[in-house]
């Protein structure tokens, strides 16, 4: 790929001698009963290895829907999604999604079968093989103990952990999260933050995350790609990798915050507020 961007910063600059995920000029349309609707237009991006990547923006302004292109669930009406250099066409078991509703798990099944589920209906791996693999990522989400409990005994955010788990089995390419803690209470919502930031410290998986939150976008990602409302476009890209939940109240980070809350709904804003606010950690598109 290009030389890193202002703002950007590379999670592995040895692996990044080429994005990981390209995603060039893509415009996503949906149809209505009334009418073809157009979700985003002409997006642009890259996400280098172990990239934790945040597409930040109010509703309507397709980063979902993007989530789901970039799974290949849905096929852009313009531009290309590539993932290593090979144009995306349909899903594959190298991207894997999780949802924001967790009682996707099957209920008949436990936690390790759950986990054991796609291993298997994949033929990634054979049973005893997916069985190690399962105990081994329920260990590193914390649930090993709870391996043989059925979902309806779970907490949710024990579901989304063994959603995670059941993702990360699979070793994908990149993990897809559209907004996986939206339903969650506060408290919750901010565990599965840590937990997810410790599991990413370990495993140095690579994470596109959709979240609406612009204090989860700063805590959760190293950099965050703002897209303006109905159709989304390209607003900046911020590069955000010095926050984690401890930021969280800090001066720096809730300037951070206003920043973008600026960057995201003031599209009137005059040439001499712009200059007021410090954008040596954005890059700003037009």
């Amino acid at each position: 790929m290009n030389a890193p961007l202002q703002g950007h910063t590379v999670s592995n600059p040895i692996a990044a001698a080429q994005a990981l995920v390209s995603v060039d000029k893509v415009s996503l349309e949906y149809r209505t009963p009334q009418r073809v609707v157009r979700a985003t237009h002409q997006v642009s991006f890259e996400i280098d290895p172990a990239d934790r990547f945040v597409l930040l923006g109010p509703s309507g302004c397709g980063k979902s829907t993007l989530l789901k292109a970039v799974a290949g669930f849905i096929q852009p009406c313009e531009g290309e999604i590539r993932l290593q250099g090979q144009t995306v066409t349909a899903p594959g078991p190298d991207r894997i999604v999780v949802f924001q509703e967790f009682d996707q798990l099957p209920p008949w099944k436990t936690v390790k079968q759950n986990v054991m589920f796609a291993l298997l209906a994949s033929k990634t791996l054979k049973r005893q093989e997916a069985e190690e693999r399962a105990l081994y990522y329920l260990e590193k989400v914390g649930l090993a103990a709870f391996a043989d409990a059925y979902p309806h005994t779970l907490s949710g955010g024990m579901k989304a952990r063994v959603a995670i788990a059941r993702a990360l089995a699979m070793q994908p390419k990149i993990l897809l999260m559209d907004e996986p803690f939206a339903a969650l209470d506060a408290l919750t919502r901010r565990k599965m933050q840590e937990e997810l930031l410790l599991l990413w410290e370990e495993v140095r998986f690579t994470l596109l995350f959709v979240t609406h939150s612009i204090e989860e976008a700063l805590v959760v990602g190293n950099r965050i790609l703002l897209l303006s409302p109905h159709p989304g476009r390209v607003r900046a890209e911020v590069h955000s990798h010095q926050y984690d939940l401890h930021s969280l109240g800090g001066v720096e980070f809730q300037a951070s915050a206003r920043r973008i809350h600026r960057l995201l709904f003031d599209e009137g804003q005059s040439p001499q507020t712009g200059r007021e606010l410090d954008f040596s950690d954005v890059r700003i598109a037009y």
